[in-house]
């Protein structure tokens, strides 16, 4: 039996977000609300979508991991001739959105990106278990391939040749996404959500509070 989605409804009732809690840095506040979702065992708390655009403004979005965040901003590796690295080199703009369903949260992030610098992707590169270095060798990202049976035997093959060794490749490497906007959303009760609003102007961070 078909199900009809316009009736599957849930009443959001975890918690809210005042500005006296929300405070004046969008940064700490994103760090207790990661903190709090790695405590309440959200499943993939560092799944994040992250949508680009290329050059004539075409969209495209995918969930990615966040692998660090700090006062640059929020950081995630990638083969750098991928799809969504493409659309990074012609239009260097990008929005994340973390969703934190056990919570009823979510986080939207606008902003510029930058690559990180070769030392700090290699550094991260040694420290992914030996499967996934291997892997970040075999697989060309994006790229059309004939079967599974080919990338198996490319896993062979980078196995043979590396053994344990494996250097980081040429064409792999982390951004970083300098947030201009920060939202942090809370569900609330009849659709009347929380939103707070954070945008970065010379003077510093200018906090808004948002209609649901």
């Amino acid at each position: 039996m078909p199900i009809d989605p316009s009736s599957l409804r849930k009443e959001y009732t975890a918690a809210g977000l005042l500005e006296e809690s929300a405070g004046f840095d969008p940064f700490a506040l994103f760090d207790r609300w990661f903190h709090e979702a790695v405590a309440a065992e959200v499943r993939e708390p560092t799944a994040m979508t992250l949508a680009t655009s290329n050059r004539q403004g075409s969209p495209s979005a995918r969930i990615v991991l966040m692998k660090g965040y700090d006062e640059r901003g929020i950081i995630f590796y990638t083969n750098y001739e991928s799809h969504k690295a493409n659309d990074l080199a012609e239009n260097p703009q990008a929005a994340l959105l973390f969703f934190w369903a056990e919570l009823e949260r979510q986080v939207r992030i606008e902003g510029s990106i930058t690559k990180t610098s070769r030392k700090e992707s290699d550094e991260y590169f040694q420290s992914r278990p030996l499967e996934s270095r291997i892997g970040a060798h075999a697989s060309n990202q994006s790229k059309k391939i004939e079967s599974r049976e080919v990338l198996t035997q490319k896993v062979r093959e980078i196995e043979a040749k590396f053994g344990s060794s494996v250097p980081i490749p040429d064409q792999w490497g982390g951004y970083i996404l300098n947030p201009k906007k920060m939202e942090f959303w809370q569900g609330r009760p009849a659709r009347l959500h929380d939103r707070i609003l954070f945008s970065k102007s010379d003077a510093g961070w200018l906090r808004e509070r948002l209609s649901p």
